[in-house]
């Protein structure tokens, strides 16, 4: 049985070539790597309790950077969940610290599987600040059983679906939900990798406060192992 600390390393393996959870067709030049964090001293000059104001932003860093795809945010520490109470009922226990990646982009955008998987579950999360609609695929390569969570989708995206449910590498899953639907954020794919579910449904925690860091960094390794934003000779 792989122990967690090995997973990460299972995980580079299963390709060399990136896997797309965005149109494979999209050159990397149009990505671009985005900053959210605290530090962004541009992002803190913005009321992002305002989605249109933040979604102006994100729009403007596109256009700016000629861009089809602003994408980053793994552990990335942020102030910009302050605005919701689901994320700091207990001030002490503040969950600030991102655990997937973002892909901003924009409403409708399509959404493909990165790998075979089916569907493990599927929830409208509608809290504010929330993923809004959700889907978690379950994973199983070489008898190593994984999901993958894609967050901010639009309320189409789980009309249909069944648990149980196959996906083939590749196949559209899923488009982005706009402010109305996906939390009341500017649109944007959440995507995650988890090892242990934990007994979630259609929902996994995608913030973690510090003090519970060194377990999710563990179970939720960093995506850029399968997407490989960051290495462009491989795109």
């Amino acid at each position: 049985m792989m122990e967690l600390e090995d997973f990460s390393d299972f995980l580079k393996y299963i390709s060399s070539e990136p896997l797309h959870v965005l149109d494979a067709s999209i050159p990397r030049a149009n990505y671009v790597p985005i900053d959210l964090s605290q530090t962004n001293d541009a992002l803190n000059t913005i009321d992002v309790s305002s989605s249109y104001k933040f979604e102006r932003f994100v729009n403007k860093y596109l256009a700016t950077n000629k861009a089809q795809v602003a994408y980053g945010g793994y552990l990335e520490v942020r102030n910009i969940y302050k605005r919701s109470q689901h994320f700091n009922s207990q001030a002490k226990d503040e969950r600030n610290i991102h655990l997937g990646i973002d892909l901003w982009s924009e409403a409708e955008t399509p959404i493909y599987t990165p790998l075979e998987g089916i569907i493990h579950s599927f929830k409208n999360n509608t809290n504010y600040g929330d993923y809004g609609p959700t889907i978690i695929l379950k994973h199983s390569i070489n008898g190593v059983d994984f999901y993958t969570l894609f967050g901010h989708l639009s309320l189409d995206s789980i009309k249909n679906l069944k648990v149980g449910q196959t996906f083939n590498k590749s196949d559209k899953i899923a488009s982005l939900g706009d402010f109305s639907v996906n939390g009341d954020y500017p649109p944007h794919l959440h995507f995650q990798i988890i090892k242990d579910i934990q007994g979630f449904q259609g929902d996994y925690p995608g913030v973690c406060s510090k003090k519970d860091l060194e377990f999710y960094k563990m179970n939720c390794p960093d995506p850029e192992v399968l997407l490989k934003l960051l290495n462009k000779e491989v795109f």
